[in-house]
């Protein structure tokens, strides 16, 4: 750009130099410096119009470039996306499992709680049970050793008895049998 206004310096110094050199003084300079100034103008008109079209060239390659530069970023990002939707397509699902797991979680501690409560407690009532069932069996035992005793002692009493009752029966046969002498019957 800085050479090409030299070389249209250089060439408008030229028409000038050139309308300096007139022949006898005459008019025709003045149209010549006129035609001169005239065709320095028209260059400088073809070159600005030039340069203005090379401007437009260049914008509209900036502005075509910058178009294929925003597809470009529209499709990174499609694909950006893709990539991340193909890194985890569940990822939702993932979540919404993670979320209620949690929420399980927060929901078996304090029954987890009450389990181990409510084993503690049937272990204290399985103890007590226990206990009585011992209880119970040593109080049968007993009441078996005191029942089997009692018909012991009652068998040993009714054989008493009834030897009591041979013995008096005999005794008995005895005094009908032979009347005593100082006995009155009735």
């Amino acid at each position: 750009m800085a050479t090409q206004k030299q070389q249209q310096q250089q060439q408008i110094q030229k028409v000038k130099n050139s309308g300096l050199i007139s022949v006898n003084g005459s008019p025709v300079r003045e149209d010549k410096e006129e035609e001169m100034a005239r065709s320095a103008l028209t260059m400088f008109r073809a070159k600005e119009e030039e340069i203005e079209k090379r401007k437009i060239e260049v914008r509209d390659k900036v502005c075509a470039q910058l178009g294929r530069v925003e597809e470009a970023t529209k499709r990174l990002a499609e694909i950006r996306e893709e990539l991340e939707t193909l890194s985890d397509p569940t990822r939702k699902d993932v979540a919404f499992i993670r979320k209620r797991i949690d929420t399980v979680n927060k929901e078996l501690r304090p029954l987890g709680q009450n389990c181990q409560k409510k084993e503690r407690e049937y272990k204290e009532a399985l103890e007590a049970f226990n206990d009585k069932n011992k209880e119970k069996a040593q109080l049968l035992n007993k009441l078996m050793e005191l029942a089997s005793e009692s018909e012991k002692l009652r068998m040993k009493k009714l054989e008493e008895l009834s030897k009591n009752v041979r013995t008096t029966s005999l005794d008995f046969d005895y005094i009908i049998r032979k009347p005593a002498s100082g006995l009155c019957v009735m």
